[in-house]
């Protein structure tokens, strides 16, 4: 019979006739039972602290600060992203999502014109016809300028 701490009761007969119930000391265990016990309780660690997400306002402060504090020269980069309170991986990582955020946006049609063309009514015709006529309009302008470079040049090199 095993308790619950894995010792044994054994039954032994004294002299006198009296049933006495001894204790023996729990079993050892092996060295592979122990390494496996010991190893659970390292097993379960506490998760660390959570990582910290900035926002992108919050990302460009950060690099405002940092690309500030190096340009003035007073310490390392690495010293400046340490103290701002992130990794110089991470530092690097957000300014190659800055660098690469600006040319997306270059291919986008700006807001205002999207409202203009949805308030037209979307007639294309009659907005390429206007169009037409402001660069008929313009290229007149340019011509007329150029035409007047061109007689104020000639009359200070005396060939007209």
């Amino acid at each position: 019979m095993d308790d619950e701490n894995g010792a044994s009761a054994v039954a032994g007969k004294t002299d006198d006739g009296i049933v006495v119930k001894q204790q023996k000391s729990p079993r050892r265990k092996k060295a592979a039972e122990a390494g496996s016990a010991a190893s659970e309780p390292a097993s379960v660690e506490k998760p660390g602290p959570k990582r910290k997400t900035y926002s992108e306002s919050e990302k460009a402060e950060k690099l405002k600060l940092i690309g500030k504090k190096v340009a003035e020269g007073m310490s390392t980069l690495q010293e400046v992203v340490k103290s701002a309170g992130i990794s110089v991986q991470t530092y690097y990582q957000w300014k190659r999502n800055e660098k690469q955020k600006p040319a997306a946006k270059k291919n986008e049609v700006p807001a205002a014109r999207k409202v203009e063309r949805t308030a037209s009514g979307g007639s294309d015709l009659a907005e390429l016809v206007q169009l037409e006529a402001e660069n008929n309009r313009l290229r007149g302008l340019l011509a007329e300028k150029l035409r007047a470079e061109n007689l104020e040049l000639r009359k200070r090199l005396g060939l007209n």
